[in-house]
């Protein structure tokens, strides 16, 4: 069995303001370095005497930047994964989430997650599938990993682990910082616990 966690990256200044999606110059606000060094000392007490062998990072800002203090207090080095990037959100990449708003498409995508999709974006399936891949990889016994992502993978990914579908996304709550546990085996696995804080 491994021993997985999912890491969401930390706070950045246009966070629940604009869709940031895979727009370039995203990095953590001073409340989000904050949180990820309070996150990378609660990873580091909890792997206390084991350690981890892995540690990947989306390709975003935000994300390496969470994982920077996480691989310094583990002695690990940060691996780049495209496959936990964040879901490609298209047209609507950078627009304010009061602009959406009056968006019909917006209102399909949050409504019918498992078949709508950003307008010249990904579904939520897409990103389900190659967080997917990623989680494969390790379903075996093995040193713990460490995945740092974005919120709407992470959901992805529990709710594959969970059996449930794509449109329960918003059930799940995967804060900034936060860190949900998984245990991998070949052939399947569990959900350990979901939206792990420690205030910085």
């Amino acid at each position: 069995m491994r021993q997985v966690f999912l890491v969401r990256h930390g706070s950045h200044d246009r966070l629940g303001r604009i869709l940031c999606g895979r727009m370039p110059g995203v990095s953590l606000s001073e409340a989000g370095r904050a949180e990820a060094r309070a996150l990378a000392d609660a990873l580091a007490r909890r792997l206390a005497g084991r350690g981890a062998g892995t540690l990947l990072a989306s390709p975003r800002d935000r994300t390496a930047e969470t994982a920077a203090p996480i691989a310094a207090a583990l002695g690990l080095t940060v691996a780049t994964e495209p496959d936990l990037d964040e879901i490609e959100t298209g047209a609507w990449t950078g627009r304010s989430f009061d602009a959406l708003a009056a968006d019909p498409l917006w209102a399909a995508w949050n409504a019918e997650r498992a078949t709508a999709r950003p307008p010249g974006g990904e579904s939520m399936a897409e990103a389900q599938g190659r967080v997917g891949r990623v989680l494969a990889r390790f379903a075996a016994d093995g040193a713990p990993v460490i995945l740092v992502s974005h919120g709407d993978v992470i959901r992805a990914a529990l709710l594959g682990l969970l059996g449930l579908g794509l449109d329960a996304y918003d059930r799940i709550v995967v804060d900034p910082a936060s860190c949900s546990e998984l245990a991998l085996w070949p052939g399947g696995g569990r959900v350990v616990s979901i939206n792990e804080r420690t205030a910085p």
